[in-house]
C-alpha cells in the first residue's frame, strides 16, 4: 500500500513538473498579435463595396468575418484542412503522428500535420515552412495562442491572412479578385479553389498557372465529397466550372470622394477591421449608372471636356452619388480633378436666389411686369446671351428665358450683399474677385464669383426643401446619431435660405409651368454658362431629389458653343431617369398669391419701375458705340446696304432718333429700333427722350 501512495505521489510530481515545463515553454513562445492592419475599405449605404485601398505594403487584405463567408467554403476549408480544428489545443497530436509515420514510410512527405492555427502563427510571424526549427516555433506558437484567444478568432485571422497568389491575401480579396464577388455566396467550385490556393499560392495562381490551380481545386471537391458537403452530381458539376484566368479589378466607385473621406478620416487607434471600414449614404447602383452616363456623354464632347455629377435626397440631406469627373483615369480630361469641390463660375445659376429673395421682400410677383431693355448700372451694362432684348416680360417669363437686365435690375433692389449672406446660409463660400477692399457687384449674379457644383447642390436643396437650408452629407451616421442631429437642428433657432413661399414660386417657374395655379410634374431645371462658354450647368430638382451637372474643361479653358442647355441638361434629365420614378413636387404652401398681372396689388403689376430709374439719367446710345467702323454692304454685288440696329440705355420713352439731323424712327416705349441708311458714309446719329435729353454718336458706314 505504501508503494502505490510513493507512486502515485511521484506521478503527480512528475505531472506537476510536466506542467511546469509546458507553461515555461508557452510562456517563452513568442507572442503572436491577432490584431491585423487591415485594408481601408469604404461601403455605400447597403454595405455594397465601393473601393478598397492597399495595406502599407501594398497588399490587399480586405476585412472578413466568418459572417461574411459563404457556410460552405468554410466547411471545406475545416474538413480540407483541419477536421480536428474545434477539439484541439492548437496542435492536432493525431494529424503530427500520421505525418510523421507516412514520412517515415514513403520517405517524403505525403500530408502535413499544421493545423489553421499554426498556419496563422507562421503567416504572422514569417515562418518558412521546411525548417524544423520553425515548425517547432508553430507548434509551440499555436498552443500559447489558443491558451489565450477563442477559436473563433483564429479562424478570423486566417480568413484575413491566408495567401492567395500575388498581392492578395484574406479570402475577401481573392473572392473579389479571381471572381468579382463577394466571398458570402460563392458556388461548390469558387469554394473549393479558395481553399487550395493557400496551399502553393505561387505555384497554383489561376492566371499563371490554371492547370494546377485546377488540379488542386478537384482535390478539395474530392475531399469534400467523401465528406458528404456535397454530393457526387453537384462535385461533377464544379469540375466541369472553368477556372478563372485573370484578375478582375477591385470595385472603384465615387474615386475622389472616397480618397478625400479616408484621408481625412482620424488615424485609428489599432488595425481593427472597424476601424478601416468607412459608411457612407452612397448608393453604389446609383452611383454605378451616374458614372457610365458620365463616361459616354464625355466621349461625345471634345477630348480635354470633363462632366461631374452630385445627386442627393434634400429630405435628408444624403448624397447619393458623387462624379468627380468622367473617368479618373483619362489625363486629356484632368480626370484625376474632382468637379465636384472646384471653384468655377456659376454663370445664371444664381437668377433664381435673386428672384426668390424678390419675392420674400414684396419687391415681385411671378406675373409681375419687368423691363428687359438696354439699361446701364452704374458703368455695368449687362446683355442678354442673345444679345437682344424682349421688352416688358413677366418675371415668370424673364426667369425662365434667363434674361440677364431683369435680374440685375432685382439684384440692385436685392442688393449683392444680401445675396452672399443668403448663399453663406445655404452653406456656401463664395469666392469674390480678388479687389482689396472692393465690395461686391452687381456683377455676381450673373457668375462673377467662384462656387462649386456641392455649394450649388446645396443652395438648389434648399429651394426645393421649402427655401429650408439643407447640409449635405456623405458619411452616414448611425440612428442614434442621426436622431441627435435631428434633436440639434429642432433646437436651432429658424434660419432659412429663403422664405417657403418664395422657394415655391422658384419651383413653380423652374418647371416650366406658364401660371401659379397650373401644375407642373416636370423637374424644376435652371441652366447656368459662365462667361466665355467656360463652364455649363446644369441645377434640377423633383419632390425629394437634387441633382448638379457640371461640363466644362477642368483647367478652366474655354469650349466654343459649349453651354448649359445643349451640354449640360440632356445629362440632367438622364440622371433623374436613372435615379427611378420621379416624386412630384409639392403643392403650394399658405400664403401663395394666386393673381394675373392685373389682379395683382398695384405696386406689384411692376417688379422695378424700369421707366422711372432709367429716366433718372439721360439717355446715352448703347449701339453702335461712338466712332464705330459697321459693314452694312452685303450680297454679291456688294451694293445691298442692311438696316442698321439702335440700341438706347437710360432716358425716359418715348424716344425720337434721327440720322444726321433727319427724324428716321420713334418708339413709344422700345429701346431698340431699326433705320435703313440709303447708302455708306459718315453719318450723325442721336436719340431725344420724353425730356428732351439728347444723346448722340458719329460712325462710318461701309
Amino acid at each position: 500500500m505504501a508503494w502505490i501512495t510513493i507512486g502515485l505521489i511521484a506521478l503527480a510530481i512528475s505531472a506537476i513538473g510536466a506542467w511546469l515545463l509546458v507553461e515555461a515553454v508557452l510562456t517563452s513562445a513568442e507572442p503572436v498579435s491577432l490584431e491585423i492592419a487591415r485594408s481601408p475599405v469604404v461601403l455605400d449605404r447597403n454595405g455594397r463595396l465601393l473601393r478598397a485601398f492597399t495595406v502599407a505594403d501594398g497588399r490587399w487584405r480586405l476585412p472578413v468575418t466568418q459572417a461574411d463567408v459563404d457556410p460552405l467554403y468554410l466547411q471545406m476549408l475545416i474538413g480540407y484542412e483541419d477536421q480536428r480544428f474545434f477539439v484541439h489545443p492548437g496542435v492536432d497530436a493525431r494529424a503530427l503522428v500520421r505525418a510523421a509515420w507516412q514520412m517515415l514510410r514513403h520517405r517524403r512527405i505525403v500530408s502535413g500535420g499544421s493545423t489553421l492555427t499554426m498556419q496563422v502563427v507562421r503567416l504572422r510571424l514569417g515562418l518558412a515552412t521546411g525548417s524544423f526549427d520553425d515548425k517547432w516555433r508553430q507548434l509551440i506558437g499555436a498552443l500559447a495562442l489558443e491558451r489565450d484567444v477563442e477559436k473563433g478568432r483564429v479562424l478570423d485571422a486566417y480568413l484575413n491572412l491566408a495567401p492567395f497568389g500575388g498581392n492578395l491575401e484574406g479570402v475577401r480579396a481573392a473572392a473579389l479578385a479571381w471572381f468579382g464577388r463577394e466571398p458570402a455566396r460563392l458556388t461548390p467550385a469558387q469554394a473549393a479553389l479558395l481553399v487550395a490556393l493557400p496551399q502553393a499560392p505561387e505555384q497554383r495562381r489561376p492566371d499563371r498557372f490554371p492547370e494546377a490551380a485546377r488540379r488542386g481545386r478537384d482535390r478539395v471537391l474530392a475531399r469534400a465529397e467523401a465528406l458528404g458537403l456535397i454530393d457526387a452530381d453537384a462535385a461533377a458539376a464544379a469540375r466541369r466550372e472553368p477556372i478563372p484566368t485573370e484578375r478582375r479589378p477591385f470595385p472603384l466607385l465615387a474615386p475622389h470622394l472616397t480618397r478625400r473621406l479616408v484621408a481625412s478620416a482620424p488615424v485609428a487607434s489599432s488595425a481593427s477591421a472597424v476601424a478601416d471600414e468607412h459608411r457612407l449614404t452612397l448608393n453604389a447602383e446609383l452611383q454605378q449608372r451616374l458614372e457610365t452616363l458620365a463616361a459616354e456623354r464625355a466621349a461625345r464632347l471634345p477630348d480635354a471636356v470633363s462632366v461631374a455629377l452630385l445627386a442627393a435626397d434634400y429630405r435628408s440631406g444624403e448624397v447619393l452619388a458623387s462624379v468627380g469627373s468622367a473617368d479618373l483615369l483619362a489625363r486629356e480630361r484632368d480626370g484625376f480633378v474632382d468637379m465636384t469641390r472646384a471653384p468655377r463660375s456659376p454663370g445664371s445659376t444664381l437668377k433664381p436666389l435673386i428672384y426668390g429673395l424678390a419675392f420674400e421682400l414684396g419687391l415681385a410677383h411671378p406675373e409681375s411686369l419687368i423691363e428687359d431693355r438696354p439699361s446701364a448700372f452704374g458703368g455695368y451694362v449687362p446683355e442678354n446671351f442673345d444679345r437682344g432684348f424682349q421688352g416688358t416680360v413677366t418675371v415668370r417669363s424673364a426667369l425662365q428665358q434667363s434674361l440677364n437686365v431683369p435680374a440685375v435690375t432685382l439684384l440692385e433692389h436685392v442688393g449683392p450683399a444680401r445675396l452672399l449672406a443668403r448663399l453663406r446660409r445655404a452653406g456656401a463660400q463664395p469666392e469674390l474677385p480678388a479687389v482689396a477692399s472692393a465690395p461686391a457687384g452687381l456683377a455676381i449674379g450673373l457668375g462673377g464669383l467662384g462656387l462649386t457644383l456641392k455649394e450649388l447642390v446645396a443652395l438648389y436643396a434648399a429651394i426645393a426643401n421649402g427655401g429650408q437650408s439643407v447640409h449635405l452629407r456623405e458619411r452616414l451616421v448611425a440612428q442614434d446619431d442621426a436622431a441627435a442631429q435631428r434633436r440639434d437642428a429642432a433646437d436651432r433657432p429658424a434660419n432659412p435660405v429663403l422664405e417657403e413661399r418664395a422657394a415655391w414660386y422658384l419651383g413653380s417657374i423652374l418647371s416650366g409651368a406658364g401660371r401659379l395655379d397650373q401644375r407642373s410634374d416636370g423637374i424644376a431645371i435652371k441652366t447656368g454658362t459662365s462667361y466665355g462658354y467656360r463652364d455649363a450647368w446644369a441645377l434640377g430638382y423633383d419632390g425629394a431629389h437634387v441633382v448638379g451637372v457640371w461640363v466644362g474643361r477642368p483647367d478652366g479653358a474655354a469650349v466654343p458653343g459649349l453651354t448649359g442647355g445643349n451640354a449640360a441638361v440632356p445629362i440632367l434629365r438622364n440622371a433623374f431617369a436613372r435615379i427611378g420614378k420621379q416624386v412630384p413636387l409639392p403643392g403650394p404652401p399658405n400664403g401663395v398669391l394666386f393673381a394675373s398681372t392685373a389682379q395683382l396689388p398695384r405696386p406689384l403689376q411692376r417688379a422695378a419701375d424700369e421707366t422711372a430709374e432709367s429716366g433718372r439719367e439721360g439717355p446715352a446710345i448703347a449701339f453702335p458705340p461712338d466712332g464705330a467702323r459697321i459693314d452694312l454692304v452685303g450680297g454679291s454685288a456688294g451694293s445691298n446696304v442692311q438696316a442698321l440696329v439702335l440700341k438706347v440705355r437710360n432716358g425716359r420713352p418715348p424716344f425720337l432718333w434721327l440720322a444726321n439731323g433727319v427724324p428716321v424712327a420713334r418708339e413709344p416705349y422700345a429701346r431698340v429700333a431699326r433705320w435703313q441708311p440709303d447708302g455708306t458714309g459718315f453719318a450723325t446719329i442721336a436719340v431725344v427722350d420724353a425730356d428732351g435729353r439728347s444723346s448722340h454718336v458719329s460712325v462710318e458706314l461701309r
